[in-house]
């Protein structure tokens, strides 16, 4: 019994020698993990357009019913998405959502996805439900903001031909 109490004793002293692992968060913040599942982004197409193509298959794959999407249809005046619809209306309610990442793993064209951001904090329950204005990317350099408008024939397919992942 006397062993175990100066083993523990050791260990306690050998840590005491050594530099602290605290970080101070505010000014300081940790590098995340390469898994690491965040705040949700919806992503965007080099030329502007939203990759959420309305299919609702996220919603579906949530297991805490978090995810409401409501679909609408794309015109060649009002164009979103490369594809039929688009989500006109999409809202991930962040109390509910639990991060596992069903909705990434669940979207065909890789249009939402848990980024690293863990900052999120609420003050009431309605700024908790976060919009589709909310959750899209900023445009990228050098494509243009939805809608557009885009010649008839354009876009026959929902979903882009892709490169393979490198």
């Amino acid at each position: 019994m006397i062993t175990e109490i100066l083993k523990g004793m050791f260990t306690t002293f050998k840590h005491l020698l050594q530099p602290p692992v605290t970080i101070q968060y505010p000014e300081v913040k940790r590098p995340v993990r390469y898994r690491f599942k965040g705040r949700h982004e919806l992503k965007r197409y080099d030329n502007g357009l939203e990759k959420c193509i309305g299919c609702a298959l996220c919603a579906a794959a949530c297991p805490a019913d978090a995810i409401f999407v409501e679909a609408a249809e794309n015109t060649d005046d009002e164009r979103y998405s490369p594809g039929e619809r688009y989500a006109r209306v999409y809202e991930i309610n962040m109390l509910r959502c639990i991060f596992c990442g069903f909705c990434e793993d669940a979207c065909p064209t890789e249009a939402i996805v848990l980024e690293d951001n863990y900052e999120l904090s609420f003050y009431d329950r309605a700024s908790a439900i976060y919009t589709k204005e909310m959750l899209l990317v900023p445009v990228p350099p050098g494509g243009q903001p939805t809608p557009q408008k885009v010649e008839p024939g354009k876009y026959d397919r929902a979903i882009p031909e892709m490169e393979d992942p490198k």
